[in-house]
């Protein structure tokens, strides 16, 4: 999955701890004694992938000890050029990496009595409730434990209900009720989400946090089924974090705030930062913000400044211009510039830059103020 905002070097550090998620589900399988797992679509980013990033995770795939069940999402539909059919995974997926390429139950291997059930995605829009659809010719089986796979938004999250793929959680828990399933995981949704009120119905999230918005990312679900009782445990996996956070800055302690907000967060080096700054402050403190915020981005994954939340108003004062030394064409221009500051932000822009570049930022105290 590539991420605009990581560097070369960080956005390969990224992509392998998508490799490394997959080898932690394996060994939380071990640990926990799971006796197989389920990937609820969007196995892939894409059905486009390079040899070498396909590789490396079927070769994960192929390590973990149980059988893995893999089902088409939107992201990764059973369409003509899906990668599930590609000669380069079906040379390279062993026996129990197991695809679901359509809604006949599969019966889980080496277990006994227990049986998945997929809706696989055969294109990025489907026109009906796949989930629906797969219900349609399932009986119950009395003795036999049922799992359903089922990908996109139920009916009661989604923001556009008329969609015609949405899922209709009435009928997933209906049949539920009826002894036809025993559990639904669904895939999509990003966040960890326990649906309705049954305990059977969930999203699991995604092992490796994808997003600034996605609630409590990183984790995998462990179910327990037995009999008629149903424990859900959430397992940390990955550990790389997204933050969007929201900042005012008025004066040279709200900047120190800042600094020592940055200072504690633990991971950095898998830390991804945008912030959002508010507040009033003159040039040097703005030539401070920009050399923290410069000097940070070598040790965050990723540190940017939130433009769509940045309401920033860098106003030029008298500390300010006894801060630097200017004389002749520069003075004159700096002149210039703060007589357009008030109503001209690329004149601020320019004015923070003559601020660093005449030495403004040395870290002279005689020049911060707000």
């Amino acid at each position: 999955m590539t991420r605009a905002f990581l560097s070369q070097e960080a956005a390969a550090r990224y992509s392998q701890a998508r490799i490394d998620a997959i080898r932690a589900l394996g060994q939380m399988a071990e640990e926990h004694g799971a006796q197989f797992m389920v990937v609820a679509g969007d196995v892939f980013e894409s059905n486009q992938l390079s040899a070498p990033t396909l590789s490396r995770a079927i070769s994960a795939l192929n390590a973990v000890p149980v059988p893995v069940f893999l089902l088409p999402g939107n992201h990764d539909p059973l369409d003509a050029s899906s990668i599930f059919r590609s000669k380069a995974f079906r040379d390279q997926a062993r026996e129990h990496i197991i695809v679901i390429a359509d809604s006949s139950p599969v019966a889980v291997p080496g277990v006994a009595n227990v049986e998945v059930v997929g809706a696989p995605w055969f294109s990025k829009r489907p026109g009906v409730d796949l989930c629906a659809q797969a219900l349609k010719a399932l009986e119950p089986a009395p003795g036999v434990t049922r799992i359903l796979l089922g990908h996109g938004q139920v009916d009661s999250l989604s923001p556009d209900q008329a969609q015609p793929g949405v899922v209709s959680q009435a009928l997933l828990e209906q049949a539920l009720a009826e002894g036809r399933l025993q559990y639904v995981a669904l895939g999509d949704r990003h966040s960890l989400t326990n649906v309705g009120n049954s305990g059977r119905l969930c999203y699991s999230g995604t092992p490796l946090v994808t997003d600034f918005d996605e609630v409590d990312p990183n984790k995998a679900l462990l179910v327990e089924l037995d009999n008629d009782a149903c424990t859900l445990m959430p397992l940390t996996i990955g550990f790389w974090d997204f933050q969007a956070l929201q900042r005012d800055i008025n004066g040279v302690e709200d900047l120190a705030a800042f600094a020592q907000t940055l200072d504690a967060i633990r991971g950095q080096e898998c830390s991804v930062l945008k912030v959002g700054f508010t507040g009033s402050i003159n040039l040097a403190l703005a030539a401070e913000l920009d050399a923290l915020l410069e000097a940070q981005s070598h040790v965050f994954a990723s540190l940017k400044r939130r433009e769509r939340t940045t309401d920033l108003a860098v106003i030029p004062d008298a500390l300010d211009d006894n801060a630097i030394a200017l004389s002749g064409y520069a003075d004159a221009t700096w002149k210039t510039l703060l007589a357009q500051a008030a109503t001209d932000d690329t004149a601020t822009d320019a004015l923070r830059l003559m601020y660093r570049l005449a030495g403004g930022a040395g870290g002279n105290d005689t020049g911060r103020g707000a």
